[in-house]
């Protein structure tokens, strides 16, 4: 009986394919894939069904499933594509069978549902699977990318670093900023890390400890930390919150923060011709003058 039912599927892939293309088609204008051109519809969809037979053929070994998963999150397809497209397999597989047969009877429709059923169950599962891995996958590699934007530690000059940062200031985040700026303090050699928060919106009690946190760090292994970045409206806050700051040197910009980074170090701005402009150029790029 099975061996009959997937021979008949098989040997008529054709009409088969053209049927499920058809219902797929039908359903297009309502869902998301009303968007996608009609190029990349039809040639994701030919993709789809010969995975689909692929995996028939070969009872479910193949590797093609897990290729096809990730292409389709790489294009953004969501995940109801695929279950989408197996239902439709399904109906359109069930309706070709019962067509090319001449039996009505209950008992032999209940069968050719089982086995339809055991067929393509199967490839839901292991499609979901691939699709759910490699999105995980993904999300993982983002994440870590991420984490690494969040906190970047850049070397503007021998010996001075600048850390900008943007956006809110949780946990997590404090504790990549620890992280980045000990392990890039040591391997640009830093003297002064001029730490910008012109972009951080709010700064609460507990981003003002995470902060604080951050430069008594750099502290201990020999470097300065200045807090740049200080507009009035985090300067009131951070003084109705009673925090304490008299611990590093603070400036209302990067540009003066970067001033003070240079006395730091023995060096300051000179009035030679050509490399005052020089000098005073990077400073304004800095400061976004």
């Amino acid at each position: 009986m099975e061996a009959n039912l997937k021979e008949i599927v098989l040997n008529n892939s054709d009409d088969i394919v053209r049927m499920w293309l058809e219902e797929i088609e039908k359903n297009r204008k309502h869902d998301y894939t009303s968007t996608i051109s009609g190029e990349l519809f039809e040639s994701t969809n030919r993709e789809f069904v010969n995975v689909i037979f692929s995996s028939l053929e070969k009872q479910g070994l193949t590797n093609d499933i897990e290729g096809f998963a990730e292409r389709l999150i790489n294009l953004g397809w969501p995940l109801s594509y695929l279950t989408d497209g197996m239902q439709a397999f399904r109906r359109v597989t069930i309706n070709y069978i019962l067509s090319q047969s001449t039996r009505v009877d209950t008992n032999y429709f209940s069968e050719i549902l089982s086995k339809v059923d055991e067929w393509v169950d199967p490839i839901i599962n292991q499609l979901v699977n691939e699709y759910s891995g490699s999105w995980e996958n993904i999300v993982s590699l983002q994440k870590v990318a991420l984490q690494e934007l969040s906190a970047p530690l850049i070397p503007v000059m021998e010996n001075i670093t600048v850390m900008p940062l943007i956006g809110t200031i949780d946990t997590d985040r404090a504790k990549q900023i620890m992280e980045n700026l000990l392990d890039g303090v040591i391997k640009h050699h830093s003297e002064v890390v001029l730490i910008d928060i012109t972009g951080v919106p709010v700064v609460d009690t507990m981003v003002a400890h995470h902060i604080i946190q951050a430069a008594e760090a750099v502290r201990l292994v020999g470097s300065t930390c200045i807090l740049v970045g200080i507009r009035p409206e985090i300067a009131q806050t951070i003084v109705n919150l009673g925090i304490d700051l008299s611990k590093f040197p603070t400036k209302s910009s990067l540009r003066k923060g970067f001033e003070s980074a240079l006395e730091l170090t023995n060096r300051k701005i000179v009035g030679l011709e050509g490399q005052q402009k020089d000098i005073e150029e990077l400073i304004d790029s800095l400061d976004g003058e």
